[in-house]
This record gives C-alpha cells, structure tokens and sequence, in this order.
C-alpha cells in the first residue's frame, strides 16, 4: 500500500533543552503524549538539523527548508512573508516588514515589546490605515494585524530598498531606535524615511485610541508604538504543485507559516479560534486538517504555542501545552492511507527564551514506512531512531519517495 495523501505537521518550537523546573528533563520528554508515542513505536523517527548543524533556524528558513525551498537560494527576509500571511498581497520586489505591537511607558521607553501579547488589534490597525498618510513622500502603504501582538506593513510605489535596520531596541526599558538607511543607496534612504514617518504618524494614533485608553484604565499595557523589523523584498517561489504534483493547503494561526505557505501556492485554510497561543483551538485545527485531506494531496498544519512558553521561559506551560497537543492529534491515529510527519521547526528552550540550534525529534507515520524500536516521541528517543540525523532539506524527498512521486537518479 502506498499513502495517497500527506500531513505535515510542525509543532513549532516543541523541542527544547533540560529545564530545572522539570528535575532535569525537557518539557517534551516530561510531558505525558500517549498519542505521540504511539505514532513513533509506529513509525521511523530521526533527529533533524532543519537548517545545518550549528545553525539556529527562525521560523521562517526552517519552514522553507522543510517545504524543500532552501533558505539559501529563497530566503529574502521575514517580512514579506508576514505581510503575505497577514492578507496582504506580495508582488515580486515588493517591501515588507514584520510588525510588533509594543508598549512605552511615560518616557518614551519600552517596557513590553509584545503589548501584553495582546490580541483583537484589528480596529488599531484599522485607525492606522485611515490615518497615516505618507503621500508627501511619495509613498502608499499596506498595514494589517496578524494572530496577537503581531502585524505587518508593506510599502508601495517605486525606488524603495530593502537594507535598512529596524527601530527595535530588543530589550525592554531601552528607547526605540529611529530606523536608518544600510547603505549609501538612495533607495534604502526613501526607505528609511518612509519608515520613520510612519512610526511617527502611527504612535499619535495609537496613543489616543479608545483600545488603548480603554486598557490603560484596566491596568494593561497599551499598544502604542509599533516595533518594525525584518525588511526584505519579496521574491519569486516556484509554485509547489508544479514542484511536486501535489494539491496543498496550509493550516496556521501563526501569519508567518500563512504566508510562507501562500508564497508557495499553498490555499490558507481559516480557522476561526485558533490564536497561535495557548488558548487556541486545537480540536478545531485538527478537524480542519481532516477536511482539508479529504480533498488536498498535502496539507500543512503548525501548532504554535509551545513556541511561545520557551520564550517566555515557562517550562512547566510549556509541558502542559505539549499534553493538551497530544489529546488534540488523536484522530490522526485512525488515519490509515496518509503519511504522517510531525516535527518541530527548531528548538526554543526555555532556558534559552529563544531558538537556538539543537536539533529537533520528527517522526514519519504511514504506509511504507519502515518502523524502528523507538517507542517515545522526545529529542532523545527519536535520536536512536531509523531516519538517523537528517536536514530540513531532506524530507521532501523522502515524503516524494514515500509516496511513490520520487524520480530516479540515474538509469
């Protein structure tokens, strides 16, 4: 029997280090995920550098590499790839940023680069769009929200360039920083300038926001600055049907892994209540992904909020989170003509509070797989695996292999 169709599954940021706060084991390897044993002792495990040894993956070269575009070749910055998954359409050589919704305090400094994590930013960025105006610099713009704390802004026009820094200090109690040209190009100056007008412009709005007086008044921490960063200019990716003959769809709350997937030709499947937190809806993501196989070759699906317990360095969340996955994928256990892969994207230990590059656990489930002895899904069980230590890289061709869609190499 060979697999007709393909779920990919990313647990975004699953894999960490030893914590303290779990006597010396990852959040993974303490966590109790029935499920996700089950699918290793019936299956072929490995260990996965998803960039190269050494190397620390953000989410988005890790995310390419697995789809099989290496970072190398098609990497041109993360905000393009935000600005996508936020809905907003990118065009080759277009400029795009990632945005934060940020906190300052009466000086001017930045006491929460991530606004309280809040969420709802709609009508904030609605206010921004209808209030900016950059015409006297001859600029448009796209502005959008993402999932929580998170936006994008995409510039339009002619002549702007992409080397140019960011206005974020990356440290809380420091001031922001006015963004500057990298260069002598006069196009990465128009750029900068455009940049700071904006943020200039977007900080009055916000400040008098009824959302931000409103949660002021509830002790909050307002949003009233936005932190730009990550600028590139969108490239061209080949279209993943014609790279794989395959039909796909990309299942995220996370606007990056939307983006990356729109990017590639991947439909973006919606999910009302799925937030890329914790408290996103994991049953409703899950019964997604089965309508989604019903009628795609390949679905991708990331599930996000164990990412955001290692950075915020909460182990023992981070623990549980992993078991409220594992109760969610167990309708997966009844899928019998799919192959199955699930991994992390890079590790985040909490003791690190972001990714770093130890190599994460993945796991192939499916018709054809040859299963191995391993019988837990963690970082150290999944490295006596069969799949040995592989690469991002890698598993598109062991997927297309897999499924019999793999060419010969040679006569």
């Amino acid at each position: 029997m060979i697999a007709e169709k393909v779920l990919f599954l990313v647990l975004d940021g699953i894999s960490d280090r030893p914590c303290e706060a779990l006597d010396g084991q990852t959040p993974l390897a303490a966590a109790r995920t029935p499920v996700l044993d089950r699918l290793a002792s019936e299956g072929v495990c490995g260990i996965m550098d998803t960039i190269a040894p050494g190397i620390r993956p953000g989410s988005d070269t890790s995310h390419l590499a697995l789809l099989g575009y290496p970072p190398q070749d098609y990497y041109t910055g993360r905000g393009p790839l935000e600005a996508e998954g936020t809905g907003i359409h990118m065009t080759a050589g277009m400029i795009g940023f990632r945005c934060n919704f940020a906190t300052t305090d009466e000086n001017g400094l930045v006491t929460d680069r991530r606004a309280g994590r809040i969420s709802g930013t709609a009508p904030l960025a609605r206010a921004i769009r209808e209030g900016v105006d950059l015409s006297a610099l001859g600029v448009g713009f796209r502005f959008e929200s993402g999932a929580g704390h998170r936006a994008a802004l995409a510039l339009t026009g002619e002549g702007f360039g992409d080397a140019v820094s960011s206005n974020d200090p990356k440290a809380e109690g420091a001031r922001p920083i006015a963004i500057r040209p990298l260069s002598d190009d006069p196009a990465d100056e128009k750029t900068a300038r455009a940049c700071n007008e904006f943020i200039r412009q977007s900080t009055e709005i916000l400040a008098r926001h009824p959302l931000n007086v409103q949660r002021a008044k509830e002790g909050l921490p307002p949003a009233n600055l936005l932190l730009i960063r990550g600028a590139g200019k969108m490239g061209a990716f080949p279209s993943f049907r014609e790279r794989y003959d395959l039909s796909g769809s990309v299942i995220s709350a996370a606007t990056l892994i939307s983006g990356i997937g729109k990017a590639v030709g991947l439909e973006h499947i919606p999910v009302p209540g799925t937030t890329g937190s914790a408290d996103s809806d994991l049953d409703a993501k899950m019964k997604a992904v089965l309508d989604e196989l019903e009628r795609k070759d390949f679905v991708l699906a990331n599930i996000k909020g164990a990412d955001e317990a290692g950075h915020d360095g909460k182990a023992v969340e981070k623990r549980d989170f992993i078991e409220a996955i594992d109760a969610a994928l167990e309708p997966l256990l009844a899928l019998t003509d799919t192959l199955i892969i699930i991994c992390a994207d890079h590790s985040t230990p909490c003791s690190v509070m972001d990714h770093s590059a130890d190599p994460v656990p993945v796991v192939i489930r499916g018709p054809g797989v040859r299963i191995d002895r391993v019988d837990r899904f963690d970082e150290i069980s999944c490295a006596e695996g069969g799949l040995n230590r592989i690469r991002g890289r890698d598993i598109m061709p062991i997927i297309l292999d897999l499924i019999n869609k793999s060419h010969k190499y040679g006569a």
